[in-house]
């Protein structure tokens, strides 16, 4: 199953060298499709997506995610066939990022937002897809690619190939600390990277990633400590925008809190409230009656 999620991002990411297109403007949308799709995939993933004649529409091929996904990824992994879809739809200056996804089972929105951060992605909606479930991987690469055709700014090869890099050391990492933990503690070491600047020393890295870990709560091996510590030397050694980061980071944790906040967040809470409730009920119900059960 990993091996067409892996397809997408690969598909995503760095689909071609150079393109030339005009300024975006806000709304503009651009879609990105694995080359291995059926015509009726196609067909159903762009009404999926809302796509008209005026979209411009991306070839993500198979080759082009052994190319991008190939050092972090076996290949037997990323496999034959590049599936997974996606869609960026530029916002106005300023409104954050935001990611959605349907039939994605390894990736998590979190860590598209984490990934796309680094490699400078900003004020764009987010949509990845598939015509069945998909890791999701693949899909970073041709999100990116997107992203530089529609707002005509380059993204370096080698912040490409971190953003890539990163979001398979956070999904690995997922399978360990769970997923929601992994993409926390890299929005963590990235919003005290963006405050305080980058640490001098792997030493204070080393630091800064056990302390952000405590403070989540979370425990990692010596291989996850090693394994980050060598993804945010990397991050060191190329050109990162960290003050756009925090900004990013910023823009996505007021979301969340405005959502929250707002009627539609509140009655969502509440759903979740009552649903835990009945929950309890039941179970309690089910003990009840075979207590009585019992004693009849």
């Amino acid at each position: 199953m990993k091996k067409y999620v892996l397809s997408l991002i690969a598909v995503l990411l760095f689909a071609f060298p150079s393109l030339s297109h005009a300024d975006a403007v806000v709304g503009d949308l651009i879609i990105t499709l694995g080359e291995n799709l059926t015509e009726q995939q196609k067909q159903n993933l762009l009404k999926e997506m809302n796509a008209t004649e005026q979209n411009q529409i991306i070839t993500v091929s198979n080759k082009e995610e052994h190319k991008y996904l190939g050092d972090y990824i076996p290949k037997a992994t990323i496999g034959t066939k590049a599936i997974s879809s996606t869609s960026i739809t530029i916002e106005k200056e300023g409104s954050g990022l935001e990611v959605s996804t349907k039939n994605i089972n390894w990736v998590t929105d979190e860590m598209y937002l984490n990934a796309l951060m680094t490699a400078g992605v900003k004020d764009a909606t987010i949509y990845v897809t598939a015509p069945f479930e998909v890791s999701g991987t693949a899909a970073l690469t041709g999100l990116i690619k997107a992203y530089e055709i529609s707002s005509d700014e380059a993204i370096p090869e080698d912040v490409k190939q971190v953003a890539n890099e990163e979001l398979v050391t956070t999904a690995k990492l997922g399978d360990e600390v769970g997923a929601e933990n992994a993409s926390a503690l890299m929005a963590k070491i990235k919003d005290e990277i963006a405050k305080n600047g980058v640490p001098e020393t792997e030493a204070d890295l080393r630091t800064l990633i056990e302390n952000a870990a405590k403070d989540l709560g979370i425990t990692l091996s010596e291989a996850d400590i090693n394994s980050l510590i060598e993804l945010f030397n990397k991050m060191k050694d190329i050109n990162i925008d960290w003050n756009q980061v925090g900004q990013q980071l910023d823009k996505a944790q007021d979301k969340i809190s405005n959502f929250l906040n707002s009627e539609e967040g509140q009655t969502f809470l509440q759903q979740v409230k009552d649903f835990f409730i009945a929950l309890w009920n039941a179970i309690i119900s089910i003990f009840t009656n075979n207590e009585q059960s019992a004693m009849n």
